[in-house]
């Protein structure tokens, strides 16, 4: 990170141009009254020696510090404060201030002009919200000064570049969804509910409940309290989450301000909370032109380790390979596991998409979950008065007849599938893995 300051150019001002337009005016007016010759040359030298004037006291002048106040993360589509606060040197300026800002990002209150006394320190704040994650570098600010006598303007870069991290609005999730989510969870009493067969952890004694199993009566801590006591138990922990990221070329869509790939690390960021919270032990494998593995953990700090693996992802131009991500998976990870496969799905998949399926279950449980663009309904909903809104009705209801029978197969196949829109993702895919898990599919 480089300071810009040493960067300077002198800039006439709009005073400056209206002075020299009435100058030539005089000028005009002196031709035809040679009497005022010796004023016009008069004023002309007036103006000449204060713009140089003007001129000495910016080149002499020091240029003000610029220090910028931002988080070094950020969340995408959040508005975030940016500070500048600029210090004042021996005289005072007239500033007009520019901050050079990463790109992909909206602002407000930029540019801001203001005076800046002798010595004095003056903060600046804006709004700033990135529309794309990834790592992005602020550049030096940019100071317009002007001094009182406001002929010229010195243009100067000051302060360093700075670099930040820009995340997916997790924060959000958390805030929103998930709370919906949990209280679904809650009132549902799945995190104690109770299924027959393997995979039940020993949870705690408590008191005898009206609907208990005969079998869950601990009778020796019956016998000494002289009252039924029963077990409960918990969904079994140690289990393992794999998500199986497509980053290929379906995923540049966007809805809303959001691309398909955010609203998926979106949804799959959910997911790891939930399952982590639960004792699970959740990974990530990506591929369509990108390939990142990160390996099942469950320690608190997981969601923070898939965020920082993924905070830079973004779509590539691949066509994805489902049956080539699928070996790769089987060679990384032997445990059974319920493998997450987050997708834009379409009709022609089935070439590589089955086989990877095959492949997948012979060890794992396997889910497909794909976002369904939310423009095709629009279109569907859209009227049709001429003959092109008709042919679009006609391709799109088309397309999504191929779609859904696609996941009429897989789900003829009893492959778990999930179809909605981006934003409904994240919820419906945590209320199907809760489901899964309740019912000891996993």
């Amino acid at each position: 990170m480089s300071d810009g300051s040493s960067r300077s150019w002198l800039i006439p001002t709009q005073r400056l141009v209206w002075l020299a337009l009435g100058w030539l005016v005089f000028a005009i007016a002196a031709s035809f009254f040679p009497r005022l010759g010796l004023a016009w040359w008069a004023a002309g030298a007036i103006v000449l020696l204060a713009v140089a004037i003007d001129a000495v006291q910016l080149l002499r002048a020091r240029v003000p510090s610029v220090k910028r106040q931002v988080n070094h993360a950020l969340a995408v589509g959040v508005e975030h404060d940016v500070i500048l606060a600029v210090e004042g040197t021996q005289i005072g300026f007239f500033l007009r201030v520019i901050d050079h800002y990463p790109a992909h990002c909206e602002t407000h209150a930029l540019p801001q002009s203001l005076h800046l006394a002798r010595g004095a320190t003056v903060q600046i704040k804006y709004r700033l919200k990135p529309l794309e994650r990834g790592e992005m570098q602020f550049a030096a600010a940019e100071l317009w000064l002007s001094t009182h006598i406001g002929l010229l303007a010195r243009r100067v870069r000051a302060g360093i570049a700075q670099t930040v991290r820009v995340y997916p609005d997790f924060a959000a999730l958390v805030g929103y969804t998930l709370l919906a989510a949990d209280n679904r969870l809650s009132q549902a009493g799945i995190l104690q509910r109770r299924r027959r067969g393997e995979g039940l952890d020993f949870h705690q004694l408590r008191e005898y409940r009206e609907g208990d199993a005969p079998r869950q009566i601990d009778w020796k801590a019956t016998s000494r309290v002289r009252k039924l006591i029963s077990r409960e138990y918990r969904d079994e922990r140690d289990q393992q989450i794999l998500l199986l990221l497509d980053c290929g070329r379906r995923m540049h869509a966007r809805d809303g301000a959001l691309s398909h790939l955010d609203h998926a690390l979106n949804a799959a960021l959910m997911l790891a909370y939930v399952a982590v919270r639960q004792g699970d032990a959740v990974g990530l494998l990506t591929f369509g032109g990108i390939d990142r593995y990160l390996p099942p953990r469950k320690s608190q700090s997981t969601v923070t380790a898939l965020m920082a693996a993924t905070f830079d992802l973004q779509a590539s131009l691949a066509v994805p390979d489902y049956y080539a991500a699928a070996v790769r998976l089987m060679g990384l990870n032997r445990k059974r596991s319920l493998v997450v496969i987050i997708t834009n799905l379409r009709d022609e998949d089935d070439d590589t998409l089955k086989p990877a399926i095959s492949l997948l279950r012979q060890r794992h449980l396997v889910v497909v979950a794909s976002l369904r663009e939310y423009i095709l309904e629009a279109a569907l909903r859209a009227p049709v008065d001429n003959l092109d809104s008709a042919l679009t009705h006609a391709a799109t209801a088309q397309y999504l007849l191929d779609r859904q029978r696609s996941f009429a197969r897989l789900e003829a196949a009893r492959i778990p599938c999930i179809d909605v829109e981006p934003a409904a993702l994240p919820l419906a895919l945590v209320n199907r893995y809760t489901e899964l898990k309740r019912r000891g599919a996993i």
